[in-house]
């Protein structure tokens, strides 16, 4: 479990839990605006039970960041439009509003607030609870191996860029089917993930690989022990020219990194090694947590999360925007194969 502090000093990681506003209501109840959507700067000190002074302050020195979640300072024409919706009987010329991704991005930040010191503890309970179900049934009623090799990534765009920010939307102002709403986004993210695997096989077969070949590489790891599996990653890093290769694993004082290195030109490299099933996926939260064990508490240059399953969407965007490979599957059979990660070179 990372410790809450690491909330208070990583926007990363405050980013990438920002739609976990579910946890405000969990923990007391949020009072809002007439429009349902928002609340004010007193609202806001009044849920986490602090001077209206110490949330104004805190805008003070982020305000880029809440700004990115949603803050606004509402002025003229848009005001008077806004207090016609609220009921509002205030003169003042000027309004700040929070939407709930704001309120909870308030509540990572502030230091002096029990509230909001329950508020990061729940949410990182939350991210890190593993969930073991396998992919959800609407995958399953997918014939992936029937898909037309014509599917590009036109199909993907939409699904990220039209579908996703939809479901998005609708999470944020729903009540009771916030639930079934955030089942149905995981499902269209699970179509995209299998999307674009599918089309990677495509381009394998177009380069005229061995696919029995990879298959029977990734068979065999399959079949591996989790020690047998960070000893594989310690031999390939070895092969690749690592030095100082050391394996963690089961070892109580390993700081959430399996297997640890230096890369021949000397950066150092910290490794988690996850032999999961094939039909699971690497999480947002238990990548947030090798994040943090990797780049806070390790302060590695190269940080590798090696699984022999897929990643979803929002840990495979947590990586990107931490600095850490994601070596998926795919990506696995490749390494053993005899192909160098970029990244090690």
């Amino acid at each position: 479990m990372i410790d809450e502090s690491v909330l208070l000093e990583s926007r990363t990681m405050r980013t990438s839990v920002l739609e976990r506003t579910d946890v405000l209501d969990k923990v007391k109840t949020l009072s809002l605006l007439p429009d349902g959507l928002h609340v004010t700067t007193a609202m806001v000190a009044a849920y986490y039970e602090v001077a209206t002074k110490a949330v104004r302050s805190l805008v003070i020195d982020h305000r880029e960041e809440l700004e990115a979640s949603g803050y606004r300072v509402l002025t003229g024409t848009e005001l008077s439009a806004f207090k016609a919706l609220s009921y509002m009987q205030s003169q003042a010329a000027s309004l700040a509003v929070f939407p709930r991704r704001a309120i909870l991005n308030v509540g990572m930040l502030l230091q002096d607030s029990e509230v909001a010191r329950q508020v990061r503890t729940y949410l990182l309970d939350a991210e890190h609870e593993v969930r073991t179900r396998p992919v959800d049934n609407l995958i399953h009623r997918v014939n992936w191996d029937e898909l037309d090799e014509r599917v590009d990534g036109r199909i993907t765009d939409v699904l990220g860029k039209t579908v996703v920010p939809m479901l998005n939307a609708l999470i944020e102002t729903s009540g009771e089917q916030r639930r079934e709403l955030i089942s149905l986004r995981e499902d269209v993210q699970q179509i995209q993930i299998k999307l674009i695997e599918h089309d990677v096989q495509l381009s394998r077969l177009q380069r005229g690989q061995d696919v029995k070949a990879l298959t029977g590489i990734i068979g065999t790891i399959d079949a591996m022990n989790w020690r047998e599996f960070e000893e594989h990653v310690a031999q390939l890093l070895r092969r690749d020219g690592c030095t100082d290769v050391e394996l963690h694993g089961g070892h109580g004082g390993d700081r959430g990194v399996d297997v640890s290195a230096r890369t021949a030109d000397g950066r150092t490299v910290a490794v988690q090694c996850k032999n999961f099933a094939p039909f699971r996926h690497v999480l947002s939260g238990e990548m947030q947590k090798f994040l943090g064990a990797s780049k806070v508490i390790h302060q590695a240059d190269v940080a590798l999360y090696v699984a022999t399953c897929a990643f979803t969407r929002e840990a495979l965007a947590l990586a990107a925007q931490g600095g850490v490979t994601a070596v998926h599957r795919g990506l696995l059979e490749a390494w053993s194969a005899g192909v160098q990660l970029q990244v090690l070179r």
